[in-house]
């Protein structure tokens, strides 16, 4: 198994054998009912991108792909307007949270765009690669009073830069989760971020480092009991996954495409597990 598949068993177990029921749940399944969930909170992970160790388990399928083309809709389109990312990815993920105006509020892209958080980003690391304020923050109060939307579960990341002792410059990543669904989502939220560390780092020519995931609540929703016990009784492949970002370094942010990423060494178990998510 990988170092992602141990951490992944450990949280569900912990979860299982340790977590707490939700009460007052917000979301609901497609059905109506109530989607409650079992929790731990306080859930951090550590991988060493430069050491080959990518937070993507082998025990299901991750369509990191999908996952991609998403985080270039946040981050490149800066939009939360969903006929963009079904006409322009074929993505309809979002589609359960669209609001009347056909986009997921003033939440995600629509706040990246406002803030100039992007541009703000790279300014900053092309100005002094070693300050401590490289952060991304989409937890912006007076966007959620805007409009109607569901508010951002990845919120904050953390970029630093760090020089080794053989002359090579790394930039780590600190991705920050309010809430996340630990069977559906945790692989494809890390991926996606680890993502974006690749192509802040290739803007700038540098390597990729470490990288930092922190959950607050981690939960298991209470309709996925058996196949979060169908995961614990997997035997993760002996693969060693990476994602490469397959363009030259100094390629600029904006230049970067879904199809320039691919995920080699990836062998995952199947069949692919089923899941009715909570809206």
């Amino acid at each position: 198994m990988t170092k992602s598949d141990q951490i992944f068993k450990a949280n569900i177990k912990n979860i299982l054998d340790n977590g707490v029921m939700s009460e007052n749940a917000r979301p609901t399944y497609k059905d109506g009912k109530t989607a409650n969930s079992k929790y731990i909170t306080g859930a951090f992970a550590e991988y060493d991108l430069s050491k080959g160790e990518f937070p993507i388990t082998t025990l299901r399928p991750i369509p990191i792909k999908s996952a991609i083309k998403e985080l270039l809709w946040i981050y490149q389109d800066q939009t939360g307007d969903l006929s963009v990312l079904k006409d322009k990815y074929n993505v309809h993920y979002w589609d359960d949270w669209v609001i009347d105006d056909g986009t997921i509020g003033q939440r995600y892209g629509a706040t990246v765009k406002k803030h100039n958080i992007i541009g703000k980003l790279l300014d900053g690391l092309e100005k002094n690669p070693w300050n401590r304020r490289n952060i991304i923050n989409l937890w912006q109060y007076e966007d959620f009073e805007e409009t109607d939307g569901l508010l951002p579960c990845a919120f904050q990341t953390m970029f630093d830069v760090r020089r080794e002792a053989d002359g090579q410059i790394y930039l780590d990543a600190t991705l920050i989760q309010r809430s996340n669904d630990m069977l559906v989502a945790h692989h494809i939220n890390a991926m996606q971020y680890v993502a974006l560390q690749l192509m802040i780092a290739k803007h700038f020519s540098w390597k990729v480092g470490k990288f930092f995931y922190f959950v607050n609540n981690l939960h298991i929703y209470d309709n996925q009991y058996e196949q979060a016990n169908e995961l614990l009784t997997r035997k993760g492949t002996d693969c060693q996954p990476k994602l490469i970002l397959n363009v030259p370094d100094g390629t600029d942010f904006f230049d970067i495409k879904a199809e320039d990423f691919e995920l080699v060494d990836y062998e995952s178990v199947k069949p692919q597990l089923k899941f009715d998510l909570a809206v």
